[in-house]
């Protein structure tokens, strides 16, 4: 039977190097913080660095070397390459019969005893010093010759060009630069530099990070209220120790460069801890990351801060607090359809309700609500959730999307039993979710009798409130296509931003919704039921009252909250040309 290990703190109290009460105090600090006992004592003051290697040495059975008394091999870098000496801290005595003695500073680092072995091929005798004497010998003894005059001239041309880099502004560019011309061991610049891309993207309110391999050079663009800016590039052999931070960082696996990769990181900014959903796709000239920053603030904005106008306003109030039905949120990704839902869910989050969500993925948490992940990979779909939500007596219920059949009738049923639905549907606008729902296969009298309401939205940029002026000569061509009569800007104006350092000079600042609400009434419900084309649907909702999108922009634009040039490129008039 082997022999018991002796604890550190007994070694230390019976050599007489340590109080009891000291000890157990440093004892119960190590267990709360996390930290090794000796690492306690050392931040203490209770003992030194020589002292614990004694210890130590005497804990784990090893020989302990004072390196002021023993001489390191001269040929030492050529028994253990230089590399493995410097990162792992070590220092080879001598080397016979197929067995290295190895001065070490860590006796519980057992995967620098493996890195060793297989690097070596060799069984090691570890001897035990103090980590600083191993440092400083390394240091003093190991140091690489003097950089030549030369080298000298660049490393301080580089700090040069990268101290006017970052005068600038160019922080980022300039960090590239340092951590160009780095070593390839010291990862510290990468590391820095990966950082500085997520904190700038944070605090430029930057939706998505895209990091873009190409030809000659790696593109990092910013989405900033919906659309893509570049701000940097990063040069060309940066690209891998970039990617493979990122990765390391998500949790991706480093060795995989064929397929796509998912995963996530989570960073404290300004005292917030943030979110990022990050994606990696391979390509031509590498693998494309994309980081999608989560700010626990964007769902908790509330439904006032939307963008609704009065009347839809009221519409909205009064659709989520029925008791039974099915509410809609239709367009494309990005339209902020999720953000609404929430604010729908936050009103109605109450201890008298129980509200279960199916979602993919859950992308942010809330107290009082149960948030459920699809998972298709074990088959955890969207219709399972639902047939196992109904069986939870749940007053509301969230399905992230409906995508098909399937999914579409258990909702509907759901609905006629006397649950509250929100989902959303890719459709361009409010009247098409009709029409989509009967051609998944939905019966058209179920889709008549269910649907409360549908409400297509859109987000338009809003101009920034410093920069914000009158526009004297707006663009005729983009009134004319939104339907406005250019006699009527005589009478009321339009405005746009001219460029700050506010807005990052695009104009725009932050982002607000334009809405096309339809509430369904006895004629929308006739229609429906058989099975009336979207043309006909849409005159019947304009002739109850509904505003379209173009519309619901127009009035943001008369109130000098966007432009006509935004509102004609969100809302796809026809024939406009995105810019």
């Amino acid at each position: 039977m082997s022999k018991k290990r002796r604890h550190l703190g007994e070694i230390l109290y019976k050599a007489g190097l340590v109080e009891k009460q000291a000890l157990i105090d440093a004892i119960k600090t190590g267990k709360s913080s996390n930290k090794r006992l000796g690492q306690v004592l050392l931040e203490l003051g209770l003992i030194d660095e020589e002292t614990l290697a004694k210890a130590l040495a005497k804990q784990f059975g090893f020989k302990y070397v004072d390196l002021n008394r023993v001489t390191i091999p001269d040929d030492a870098t050529k028994i253990v390459p230089e590399d493995l000496i410097r990162r792992h801290n070590i220092l080879p005595l001598s080397v016979g019969n197929g067995r290295l003695k190895l001065v070490i500073g860590d006796p519980l680092d057992l995967d620098m005893m493996d890195s060793v072995r297989l690097r070596l091929n060799t069984e090691i005798d570890c001897h035990l010093a103090s980590p600083k004497k191993i440092r400083s010998y390394i240091e003093d003894s190991l140091q690489q010759e003097v950089e030549t005059e030369e080298d000298d001239r660049l490393r301080h041309s580089i700090d040069a060009t990268a101290a006017e880099l970052a005068e600038v502004g160019s922080e980022l560019a300039a960090e590239a630069l340092r951590a160009q011309a780095a070593g390839e061991d010291d990862d510290g610049p990468i590391i820095r530099l990966v950082n500085l891309i997520i904190d700038t993207a944070y605090h430029m309110r930057a939706s998505d990070i895209h990091v873009e391999p190409m030809a000659d050079r790696v593109r990092i663009r910013y989405r900033i209220d919906g659309v893509c800016l570049e701000k940097d590039t990063i040069p060309k052999n940066m690209q891998a120790p970039l990617i493979t931070r990122m990765k390391i960082l998500s949790g991706m696996d480093i060795a995989e460069k064929r397929l796509p990769q998912d995963g996530r990181i989570k960073r404290t900014i300004d005292g917030s801890d943030i979110d990022f959903r990050v994606s990696s796709l391979p390509g031509n000239h590498g693998p494309s990351v994309v980081l999608r920053i989560l700010r626990p603030d964007a769902v908790n904005i509330g439904i006032e801060s939307l963008g609704f106008e009065q009347d839809n306003y009221e519409v909205f109030q009064r659709i989520i607090k029925r008791p039974n039905g099915i509410f809609l949120v239709t367009g494309p990704t990005g339209s902020g359809k999720t953000t609404t839902l929430y604010a729908a869910l936050q009103e109605l989050n109450r201890p008298d309700k129980k509200i279960i969500t199916a979602e993919d993925p859950v992308e942010y948490n809330f107290a009082g609500m149960n948030q459920c992940q699809v998972k298709e990979e074990i088959g955890l779909s969207f219709d399972k959730i639902l047939r196992a939500m109904l069986r939870q007596a749940p007053n509301i219920i969230l399905v992230g999307e409906i995508r098909d059949s399937e999914v579409a009738d258990i909702a509907i049923q759901a609905a006629l039993t006397g649950h509250l639905v929100f989902s959303t549907l890719h459709t361009n606008d409010a009247c098409s979710a009709i029409t989509r729902l009967i051609d998944m296969g939905v019966k058209p009298f179920l889709v008549a009798s269910s649907i409360q309401a549908i409400m297509a939205q859109r987000l338009v940029r809003v101009i920034c409130k410093k920069c914000k002026v009158v526009n004297e000569n707006p663009d005729l061509h983009h009134i004319r296509l939104l339907g406005i009569d250019p006699a009527e800007l005589e009478k009321r104006p339009v405005y746009k931003g001219t460029g700050c350092n506010v807005c990052q000079n695009t104009g725009y600042k932050g982002r607000l919704g334009i809405f096309e609400m339809i509430e369904m009434n006895a004629e929308l419900r006739e229609l429906a039921f058989k099975r009336a084309p979207t043309t006909e649907l849409r005159k019947a909702a304009q002739a109850s009252g509904m505003r379209t999108l173009t519309g619901d922009g127009i009035l943001k634009i008369f109130k000098g909250i966007t432009t006509p040039e935004e509102v004609a490129r969100i809302t796809q008039t026809e024939g406009v040309i995105a810019e």
